[in-house]
């Protein structure tokens, strides 16, 4: 199938286009991030964090979710995603009620000052052995996808991620959000794992289109931890911040 995951109630087939860098058997972070923001539903997305308890095989998944809080205006939900039985993926989605709100001009976000998708570098998907990154474009507006520094990049999701289902907007922000520690790598790849342990991504808005940006920077702790950060944007401007602990290895 072309859709990285098919879903049947609440048992889930995987395709082998998850598969990440790290193990051709171990999925890439972004589906099941994706697959955590398409099992929540009703009301707007303002946090979703996805704690990763163990390497996500592409194989078989089963989803669970529930909700830990149901209020007027903020309701929180936990999602779950099970491999043989055995919890790999643990997340929380808050979301809060949705209303209009009219506000001053100093309340506006600041547009991005970087080149937009059409005018920055294309990034050719082949740099990577991974079979879910050749369903992405990117396009560089600042630094290279992997090349240690500080970096600003457009992602694009190419291919459904939920077979039948539209990609949400939440769904393609969290898809560019877990490659924050690609696009600012201080370490090199070909001697180092930077592998992240979870994800959080915060909105103040849900972005528009079909490009993200991640204007992202890493930094590196002695002692084998790290943190990728980066300022999520689409074409008008910018709408959230993504985080990612991550663990440092000398391969």
């Amino acid at each position: 199938m072309d859709a990285i995951f098919r879903v049947d109630g609440n048992r889930v087939t995987t395709s082998a286009n998850a598969a990440g860098p790290w193990d051709p058997n171990m999925q890439h972070g972004s589906p099941p991030a994706a697959l955590v923001a398409w099992a929540a539903v009703a009301m707007r997305i303002a946090r979703v964090t996805v704690d990763l308890m163990r390497p996500v095989p592409v194989a078989p998944l089963t989803i669970e979710t529930e909700i830990l809080r149901e209020g007027r205006k903020i309701q929180l939900c936990a999602v779950r995603l099970r491999a043989a039985g055995v919890i790999v993926v643990a997340a929380t989605v808050l979301k809060i009620k949705v209303q209009e709100n009219e506000l001053p001009p100093e309340a506006e976000i600041l547009p991005v000052d970087l080149p937009g998708p059409a005018q920055s570098r294309v990034e050719p998907a082949d740099f990577s052995s991974s079979p879910f990154v050749t369903g992405m474009s990117l396009r560089a507006a600042r630094g290279r996808f992997g090349v240690p520094g500080p970096g600003a990049i457009w992602y694009r999701l190419d291919r459904p991620i939920v077979e039948g289902f539209a990609v949400s907007q939440v769904m393609r922000a969290m898809v560019a959000a877990d490659f924050c520690n690609g696009t600012s790598a201080v370490l090199d790849f070909r001697q180092w794992t930077f592998l992240n342990a979870d994800l959080t991504v915060n909105f103040a808005r849900e972005p528009v289109g079909d490009w993200i940006l991640l204007d992202a920077e890493s930094w590196i702790g002695p002692d084998g931890a790290g943190l990728a950060m980066a300022r999520l944007a689409d074409e008008h401007g910018f709408f959230g911040r993504a985080i990612q602990s991550l663990v440092i290895e000398k391969r």
